[in-house]
């Protein structure tokens, strides 16, 4: 038993540090994924983590960092579905969807034109975890300090935003100008976090954790309590699956949540039949009633 839980992360460095950053990017993508569920930004979440491709790819090309092409691919994200929404009338839906197509499709042309990639474009999209090295890891634990930091201070405007925008701005808090704020920190996750799990997996980890904490919970810090748990738990077993069956790391990882979900979900569903069953037809509620 030794061997197959903990020997692979005592006898293995690498194996370690992708433990810790995977355990740091669950708790980053708990905290910023608890409000991407709760506001319904799972989309412009998903366009975040593949817009931020040609950012990358642009950045590989003029051998900057990584990290710096994916801040100016998210950047140019936020700011083209604002200047698409406020300009043209047209829904942010509408205005995310052609962002998100427009880089997608970008990024796949900058990679195509160059023989480069060859390796670099398998790290961008499915993440290196198993080649995380200390400085990644000094980044991953300053970026959940700073974002952990920024939910604190604004969580009474974020819970505002969440459930009424209007009474947010009723109580002195801009909607507009928190959703922004909203959007950068989902930006800044992706961006600090696709270097483990890549774009293309990074959002899974943002809505499976998240998602599975808001059947369990009914405050939002118990939410993002139980996403970290769960996060940080997939990414044990998935690197120890990954690790034993040779798979690919990061997807693993992101497979195990995704996992870990519907098993909340199929756990939620059963309960409650049980439950009803105990109770019996004769004690049976009219919908709506409590």
């Amino acid at each position: 038993m030794y061997n197959w839980l903990i020997a692979p992360f005592s006898n293995n460095e690498f194996m370690r540090n992708a433990l810790v950053a995977g355990i740091l990017v669950s708790v980053l993508c708990a905290v910023a994924g608890t409000f991407v569920v709760l506001r319904g930004l799972a989309f412009i979440g998903d366009a975040l983590a593949h817009g931020v491709l040609p950012g990358v790819a642009g950045a590989l090309l003029l051998g900057a960092p990584g990290m710096l092409g994916a801040a100016v691919g998210s950047a140019v994200m936020i700011v083209g579905v604002s200047f698409v929404t406020n300009r043209s009338g047209l829904s942010s839906d509408t205005a995310i969807g052609l962002l998100f197509v427009g880089m997608l499709a970008l990024g796949v042309i900058m990679v195509s034109r160059t023989d480069s990639f060859n390796g670099d474009i398998v790290r961008i999209l499915f993440g290196e975890i198993l080649g995380i090295r200390a400085a990644n890891i000094l980044v991953l634990a300053i970026a959940v300090v700073v974002i952990s930091a920024c939910v604190a201070l604004l969580y009474r405007p974020f819970l505002l935003l969440c459930f009424d925008p209007e009474q947010a701005d009723v109580s002195g808090f801009s909607s507009r100008r928190y959703h922004a704020i909203m959007l950068v920190m989902v930006a800044a996750t992706v961006v600090v976090s696709f270097q483990a799990v890549g774009t293309l997996l990074v959002f899974g980890m943002l809505i499976a954790p998240a998602s599975a904490g808001a059947l369990l919970a009914r405050r939002i810090w118990a939410m993002i309590a139980w996403a970290i748990g769960i996060g940080a738990t997939s990414v044990y077993v998935g690197l120890l699956l990954s690790y034993h069956y040779d798979t690919s790391a990061g997807a693993t990882v992101v497979f195990v949540t995704v996992c870990a979900f519907f098993v909340v979900l199929v756990a939620q569903v059963a309960g409650r039949s049980v439950a009803r069953g105990l109770r019996g037809p004769v004690s049976a509620s009219p919908v709506g009633a409590t």
